[in-house]
């Protein structure tokens, strides 16, 4: 599983002041509000940059929509991820999502 918190910020005050910003990461294609607004803050391009992938992976997804069960648990545990996610944001942690990071890194935006 991912770790809990990593300290990317050396006092934290990243992860406080744009926290409320970087909860957009999980959203769909609003992770772009994180990932072009604050490109200073190391915590935003974090989540932003797990959200483009997450974004990706739906829109693949979406795709088994029309398989009944399969689609519809794929769908869900794509949801599940997000509201991890977002829950993360909001306490402040750097969530490394198993798999998904590892691909969050190779982006150089």
């Amino acid at each position: 599983m991912g770790e809990a918190k990593t300290p990317l910020s050396a006092d934290g005050r990243d992860a406080e002041e744009n926290k409320y910003v970087a909860l957009f990461s999980y959203v769909y294609i609003l992770f772009l509000i994180p990932l072009l607004a604050k490109r200073d803050s190391k915590f935003c391009q974090f989540h932003a940059k797990q959200g483009l992938v997450l974004f990706v992976i739906d829109i693949v997804a979406s795709l088994f929509m029309w398989f009944p069960v399969i689609g519809q648990l794929l769908m869900f545990a794509l949801a599940i991820v997000s509201v991890i996610g977002i829950i993360k944001v909001l306490n402040g942690e750097y969530w490394k999502i198993p798999y998904i990071y590892d691909w969050s890194e190779k982006i150089k935006i």
